[in-house]
């Protein structure tokens, strides 16, 4: 039994990995301070599926770093989800974005420094690290943009240029994680994360656009789409995810200090709405209205992953494709319509 310890585990991608883990009899403790909007209902579900007493929960702040090292003693594996994750609360609030993200990542690799079992560390970072990448010559198709002289997408050896308070507090953490494996031989590792998508994800506006985009359609949200709706991403569904994850673990050695580009690659790539619009009304069954509304400031054209180090180093790839991973969304969504209305 592997002892693990999930900042973060009441959110999406934690509480994911939670059931995973507790399926398969590891222990797990939760900490997450539950401000998140469907943190209180994925818990819920989380007892529903092992029991009430199957995890230890601790209901404190990445800030709070004695919480955290208390959480942390004796553990083997740290996965450090907790975040602030939207660019654009970021830039109203760019103390608070510090705190949480550049500060409470320092106090969890401090926990984890601390715990006397020099613990796996998994750092959820983010494909922000990269900036604007102005400098990338990006072509326009008819329905989406594509690079013209990256056809795998963007690697690990790209410079790091901050963009955004999130950019810079993500990219501190990132580069604090990378560096607790030179300093202090804490096997940490970074993923570099682009879009996740899954059950469980309360997606909003802001941050989560997939799920975003089902939930809006299904309760009657009024969608707005910024920008011309050709801007790509590529598209990870949860599971392959924790697949990543689970191979660094198992890949300790190897993977220890490591950075890794963690998304669909260039196989599982949608545009925000050119693409995926038509692809939603067709899993629905009618037609969805939006409204358009101006490119929102640093929006990129296009972010695409490119996976092949993780493919090489730790043998993994990602298995769900884009038609087959929005339609386990939007089944779930459908399932769930009661955590997004009323």
């Amino acid at each position: 039994m592997t002892k693990y310890l999930i900042t973060g585990g009441a959110g999406f991608i934690g509480v994911n990995y939670a059931h995973r883990l507790l399926t398969r009899g590891d222990e797990v403790t939760v900490y997450d301070d539950l401000s998140r909007r469907g943190a209180e209902a994925n818990l819920v579900w989380l007892r529903a599926e092992h029991g009430h007493d199957a995890f230890d929960l601790r209901v404190a702040d990445v800030r709070a770093a004695p919480a955290l090292a208390d959480a942390a003693r004796g553990v083997d594996v740290v996965v450090h989800l907790a975040a602030q994750v939207a660019v654009t609360t970021s830039v109203t609030d760019p103390r608070t974005d510090f705190e949480i993200n550049a500060l409470g990542t320092f106090n969890t690799l401090e926990a984890a420094r601390s715990a006397g079992t020099n613990p796996i560390f998994l750092y959820a970072s983010t494909n922000k690290v990269y900036g604007g990448m102005e400098d990338v010559i990006v072509v326009e198709d008819a329905t989406r943009y594509r690079y013209r002289d990256l056809p795998l997408g963007v690697p690990e050896t790209r410079p790091l240029d901050f963009h955004s308070p999130y950019g810079c507090s993500k990219g501190a953490g990132d580069q604090y994680v990378r560096d607790y494996a030179r300093i202090y031989g804490l096997p940490t590792v970074v993923f570099r994360q682009s879009c996740i998508y899954g059950p469980r994800q309360m997606g909003v506006e802001d941050q989560g656009w997939v799920a975003w985009f089902i939930i809006a359609a299904l309760s009657g949200q009024p969608i707005t789409i910024y920008g011309d709706g050709k801007q790509v991403r590529d598209v990870l569904y949860v599971d392959d995810l924790l697949d990543a994850y689970d191979a660094a673990i198992a890949q300790i050695d190897r993977a220890a200090g490591e950075v890794y580009n963690v998304g669909g690659g260039s196989e599982f790539t949608l545009s925000v709405w050119s693409e995926f619009g038509p692809l939603l009304e067709n899993l629905l069954g009618w037609p969805i209205p939006v409204s358009w509304g101006d490119w929102r400031p640093g929006d990129q054209h296009i972010y695409v992953s490119d996976i092949r180090k993780a493919q090489q180093e730790l043998g993994w790839v990602p298995r769900v494709d884009v038609d087959a991973g929005v339609q386990r969304l939007t089944q779930w969504v459908v399932a769930n319509r009661h955590l997004f209305t009323g």
